[in-house]
C-alpha cells in the first residue's frame, strides 16, 4: 500500500503532464481530452507508469460527479439570449436525434455483432450521446467560430443530449435485467426521469440564485463552495427521487446563470476552471480504467461501428432531426461530424459492468475504442471540416475587459460584451447617433488590443468590441443594433 504523500505526488504530477498537454495539444492540432486520457493509460497497468486501477464503481462515482459539474459550468455559460432562435433545432437533436442514433446504432451491432437486439440497442443507447466536454473543448481550443449560430447549436445540444442517452440507457438497462416488465412501468419511468429532471432542476435553479443573492456569505470564497453544492445536490436530489439528474443539473445551471447574480465575475471564473479540472481527473480516470492490452481484441468491431457511427448513424440522425430547409446541407452535414463522442459514453459504459451484464467488460472496452476514434478523426478534423463547408469566420478573439458588474438582486441591468457586426447599424456611427434604448450607456470599446472611453462623438468600427450596460428588456434591442440580424443558412 503506498503511502499517502506517494499517491499525492503522482497525482499532481498527473495533473502537471496535463495542463502542459493542454498547451501542447493546440500546436499539435489534437484534442486536449485526447491527450488527457492518453497519459491516463501510460500511467495505468498495462503502461509505463504501472498504476493498477480497476474499479468501476469509483471510475463512475468521478465521472458522475465531473459530468454533473461540467454540464452545470456548461449551463450557467449558456445565454438564453443566445440559444434562444436555434432552441427548436438543439431540442430536437438532443431527443430524436438521440433516439433514431441509438435506433441506427442498435440494428446495426446486432447484425455485425450478433448480439440480442435489446442489448444492442443498450450500446446504441450508451453511445448516442455527443459530449458537452470534449465538443465545447474542442471549439472553443480551436478557437473556431462558426456562421450561422451553429455553434450555439452544437453546444446547447451537446449539453443537453446527454440527459436522454442516460434515460434511454437506464430503461434499457432496466428491461435487461428486470423479466416480464410492462409497456406500462416503461413508459411510467421515463415520464418520471423527465418530469422530475424538469421540476427539480428549474425549481432548485430559481431556489439556488434566489439563495446566492439573499443569503450574505461571510466570505466571497464560499460563494464558489456553494456553487458546487448547488451542483451535485441538484444532480442527486433528482436521482433520487427517480429522475434525470443530468437534465436536473444543466437546467439548475442554465437558470442560476441567467440570472442577476452579486459576484458573478468570480463564479465564472470558478466554474470554468472546476469545469476543466473535471475534465482532467475524469479523462485521467478513464485512461487508468481501461487495460491497452485488450483493445486490440475489439479493434475491428470497434471500427466498423464507429464508422457506421461517424458516417451513417450520426448523419442520418441530425438529418431526421432537422427535417426543415432553415439550415442549409452544408450546415447540417458540419453538425453532423461535429457530434464527438468522449467521456459520457464511457462512463455510460460502467452501468453493465455494474449490473453485472455478461458482456459488459467488451461493451467498455468497445465504447472506450469508439470514443477515442471520435475523438481522433471529428475532433482533429472540425476546423477543416468548417473552411472546406465554408462555415467558419475569421478568428477575432475578444479582450479581456477591465471591468466587473455585480449586479443586486433587484436589479435588471446587463453588462454585455458585444461585437460591432460588419455592416450592422453600428458600424461607421458615433454613440450619440446610435438610437440605443433608454437607460444605455457604452462603457468601453476594445478596438486593436487598445481600450477606449467612449464619448458621444466617438465613432464605432466593424470589429470593435463594446462594453454596454443595459437592462435586460433592452437587450435584444442592443444586440441588434451592434450586431445585426443573423442571416439563415441557405
Amino acid at each position: 500500500m503506498p503511502s499517502v504523500e506517494t499517491v499525492l505526488l503522482v497525482v499532481a504530477l498527473l495533473f502537471i503532464v496535463s495542463i502542459l498537454a493542454s498547451k501542447a495539444s493546440v500546436r499539435l492540432g489534437i484534442p486536449s481530452l485526447l491527450l488527457f486520457v492518453g497519459i491516463g493509460m501510460l500511467a495505468g497497468s498495462d503502461g509505463p507508469g504501472g498504476i493498477y486501477f480497476d474499479h468501476p464503481w469509483a471510475t463512475q462515482l468521478v465521472g458522475v460527479s465531473a459530468l454533473a459539474l461540467i454540464l452545470f459550468a456548461a449551463g450557467f455559460e449558456t445565454r438564453l439570449d443566445d440559444v434562444r432562435p436555434v432552441l427548436l433545432s438543439a431540442a430536437s437533436l438532443a431527443t430524436v436525434g438521440v433516439v433514431v442514433s441509438t435506433a441506427l446504432i442498435g440494428c446495426f451491432i446486432a447484425w455485425v455483432w450478433k448480439l440480442p437486439l435489446l442489448l444492442s440497442l443498450l450500446v446504441g443507447g450508451i453511445i448516442s450521446s455527443t459530449d458537452a466536454a470534449a465538443v465545447i473543448s474542442v471549439l472553443r481550443s480551436k478557437r473556431l467560430r462558426l456562421r450561422y449560430r451553429l455553434q450555439e447549436i452544437i453546444e446547447f445540444e451537446s449539453g443537453s443530449n446527454d440527459p436522454m442517452a442516460v434515460l434511454l440507457t437506464v430503461v434499457l438497462l432496466y428491461l435487461l435485467t428486470h423479466s416480464g416488465v410492462s409497456g406500462w412501468s416503461v413508459g411510467w419511468m421515463l415520464v418520471k426521469q423527465v418530469l422530475v429532471g424538469l421540476l427539480v432542476g428549474l425549481g432548485l435553479g430559481h431556489a439556488s440564485a434566489f439563495a446566492i443573492n439573499r443569503i450574505r456569505l461571510e466570505s466571497e470564497g464560499l460563494y464558489p463552495v456553494l456553487s458546487v453544492t448547488i451542483a451535485l445536490f441538484a444532480y442527486a436530489a433528482a436521482a433520487e427521487l427517480g429522475g434525470s439528474g443530468f437534465l436536473s443539473v444543466y437546467l439548475a445551471g442554465l437558470i442560476v446563470g441567467n440570472k442577476n447574480l452579486i459576484h458573478r465575475g468570480s463564479l465564472r471564473v470558478f466554474n470554468d476552471g472546476i469545469a476543466w479540472l473535471m475534465q482532467i481527473t475524469m479523462f485521467l480516470v478513464l485512461g487508468l480504467q481501461v487495460f491497452p492490452s485488450q483493445l486490440p481484441a475489439v479493434t475491428a468491431t470497434g471500427l466498423l461501428i464507429a464508422g457506421f457511427l461517424i458516417f451513417v448513424a450520426r448523419p442520418l440522425s441530425v438529418f431526421a432531426a432537422l427535417p426543415t430547409r432553415r439550415l442549409s446541407y452544408k450546415a447540417k452535414l458540419f453538425i453532423s461530424w461535429a457530434g464527438l463522442r468522449g467521456a459520457v459514453p464511457v462512463v455510460l459504459a460502467t452501468f453493465p459492468l455494474l449490473a453485472g451484464i455478461k458482456e459488459a467488460h467488451t461493451i467498455f472496452n468497445i465504447v472506450f475504442f469508439v470514443a477515442l476514434t471520435s475523438l481522433l478523426i471529428q475532433g482533429t478534423t472540425l476546423p477543416a471540416a468548417a473552411r472546406l463547408l465554408k462555415l467558419d469566420m475569421p478568428d477575432n478573439p475578444s479582450p479581456s475587459f477591465p471591468l466587473q458588474f455585480n449586479p443586486t438582486e433587484l436589479s435588471d441591468s446587463r453588462l454585455l460584451e458585444i461585437r460591432v457586426g460588419e455592416g450592422a447599424a453600428a458600424d461607421g456611427k458615433r454613440v450619440v447617433d446610435l438610437g440605443l434604448p433608454r437607460g444605455t450607456l457604452v462603457v468601453l470599446v476594445a478596438r486593436s488590443n487598445n481600450f477606449v472611453t467612449p464619448g458621444g462623438g466617438t465613432v464605432l468600427r466593424g470589429g470593435d468590441v463594446a462594453s454596454v450596460l443595459t437592462t435586460g428588456t433592452n437587450v435584444n434591442a442592443v444586440r441588434s443594433i451592434f450586431e445585426g440580424a443573423t442571416p439563415e443558412a441557405s
